[in-house]
Parts: C-alpha cells; structure tokens; sequence
C-alpha cells in the first residue's frame, strides 16, 4: 500500500470503450500512478479485421486508452484517432490500431508493443492488456440461446443471462496480476457492462486477485442504458450482473450520476432505445455499497462523464482510503 509520505497513489483502473477513455483524461492530472488493464474481447470493425488477419489481439480499446493517457499535442492524439475513409484495405481502420499492428510485427508480441508505443506517446500510466491473446466472448440469452461475439452480442435483441470466454482458463498477464496486489484502489467502469466490464472480471485469475486485494473497490456506472446489452438497467441491476457472474459484493463505493439530463438529451438517444440509468438508491444501499451520486454528466455531441468532476470524487475517495490505512 502507498503508506509512505508523498508517494502517488496506485490506481488499477478496469475496462474498456470510451467511457474509460473519457474518465482517464480526468484522472491522469491527478497525483496517482494509473495501471489500465484493458478488455481484448473486441471483434468488431478495424480491430476485428486485424484480430482476424494478423492473429493479433484487437487493438482498439487498448489504442483509445494509450490514447487517453499521452502526454502529446492534441494534433497528435487527432492523428492516433484518425480513420480512414477511403481506400482499399484501408476504409474503416484507425491510424492507431494499423500503429500497434506494426509495432506487434515489429517485436513479435501484442504486450512489448503497447509498451513501446505507451513509451513513444509518453503515456502517464501503464496500459495492459487483460492478456496476452485474443479472447472470444460469448453470451447465454435468457432463452438459452448462445451468442458468439463481442460485437453479436448487442445486436442479437435479446435479454443476457450470463457471458462467459474462450478459452475458459486464459492466462492474464502477471503485470497485470502485479498492479492489482499493488493497488491501492481499483476502479471499474465506465463502459459497456457485459462487452467491456465483465470480459475482465472473469478472466478467473483477476477476479480472485481483484477480491484478495485490500484497495478501495469503486463502481463506476453508466450514465446511459445501452440498446441490447442494458435495456431498462438500474444502478441495482448493473451491480447484481457483476455479483452474478463474480459471486461477491465486489465493490465498495459506487459512482453513479444523479444529474437531470435535459429531455431533448433524452429524447436523442431514445431513438436509439436508450435510456438514463434509474438511481434506485435505497436498493443499492440495502446491500452494503456506499454511494457517491452527483451531477457528473456533460452533454456535447454525446452525453460523456464529467472528467474532471468524476476524477475529483475518485481521487478524494482514494486519499481517504489511505489515510484511513495508516
């Protein structure tokens, strides 16, 4: 544990998609030693196609994270983000994940280039990979059905019963394994709970490092259900999928946004069946987790975590934590 005066905290952050990116912005202006363990679960689009073609782990989560937390000119970040339009072979790729690919064949291994390109873009954390291969996702429908594919899964219309990998027993990395008994605070989410979140809690072994571990475990929710995967979630519902396919209350602060999300906000993404997650405070709380409920929603282009406001509460959560630990 960071018990010594002045040393930066160490913060194992959990997941994948662009909330976890969004929240990372937040979080590496914040005196904390970030470790991002990130899902290779994805199958869809450009890192679908280099997952398929190069026998690579797909690279897009990773890419948004390294993107994220690098210490570059916003030109460049616009640049790893970049995708090309046209082109043979080259339509629908990210310059990033055609980065990463070359830098896997370059060193022979997916983990020493993500390590190489953290170094290039003078990231201000470690990113790695939930494992050292790629991952198939699947998902038992409440019908019993079985859908195969991260990017199936929300199309199939259907309610999810449980996710689960193949292979089963996938090694995760032991830096990986490291950051968590190090920690002293894990943060899961934002993100797509049975496509991001869920992919790296059961991966067997960090799970049972993540429940072993003395840090302060933090949820964050979605501040939006997601079409397929969510439809109709309360807060309650997200942490119940968790304990479902964990088996413990695993978390011991939730985050969640209680901001009034302006209707012409709502009626948007209703088009697309999605919905603000309802706050049922009193059956959160009826369990044990202590909550954190304030206004951390923006509203751009899309509805994003407040970076700043989100990092502020977890920061102050985990400097408590530890002072409490001395």
């Amino acid at each position: 544990m960071a018990e010594q005066a002045g040393k930066r905290p160490r913060i194992v952050v959990m997941g994948g998609g662009t909330g976890l990116s969004v929240m990372l912005r937040g979080l590496k202006e914040k005196p904390l030693d970030i470790t991002a363990i990130v899902t290779v679960a994805d199958d869809g689009g450009s890192s679908g196609i280099l997952r398929n073609e190069l026998q690579m782990p797909p690279p897009g989560d990773i890419r948004n994270v390294l993107t994220a937390l690098a210490d570059v000119e916003p030109l460049l970040s616009d640049i790893l983000k970049y995708r090309f339009s046209t082109g043979s072979g080259l339509a629908g790729h990210s310059l990033g994940n055609l980065i990463l690919a070359a830098l896997t064949d370059m060193h022979g291994d997916f983990v020493t280039a993500v390590k190489e390109m953290s170094r290039v873009f003078v990231c201000r954390g470690q990113v790695l990979p939930a494992a050292d291969e790629s991952v198939v996702l699947h998902a038992e429908m409440e019908d019993g059905s079985i859908v195969t594919g991260e990017s199936k899964i929300p199309e199939a219309g259907r309610r999810i019963k449980r996710v689960f990998l193949e292979p089963r027993d996938v090694e995760p990395l032991p830096e990986a394994l490291e950051a968590i008994r190090n920690a002293d605070a894990i943060l899961i989410g934002p993100g797509s709970l049975y496509t991001s979140i869920l992919p790296n809690l059961i991966v067997p072994k960090l799970s049972e490092a993540i429940v072993s571990s003395e840090a302060i475990k933090i949820f964050v929710c979605n501040v939006m259900t997601q079409p397929g995967e969510t439809d109709n979630y309360t807060v309650g519902d997200h942490l119940q999928a968790v304990y479902d396919h964990v088996g413990l209350h695993l978390f011991d602060y939730v985050i969640v946004n209680d901001g009034e999300i302006p209707p012409q906000v709502q009626d948007k993404y209703a088009e697309k069946g999605a919905k603000p997650v309802l706050l049922d405070r009193d059956e959160v709380t009826s369990r044990g987790y202590k909550l954190i409920a304030d206004k951390l929603v923006l509203f751009r282009t899309y509805l994003r975590h407040d970076a700043d406001k989100l990092s502020h509460h977890i920061f102050q959560l985990v400097q408590d934590w530890i002072s409490r630990k001395r």
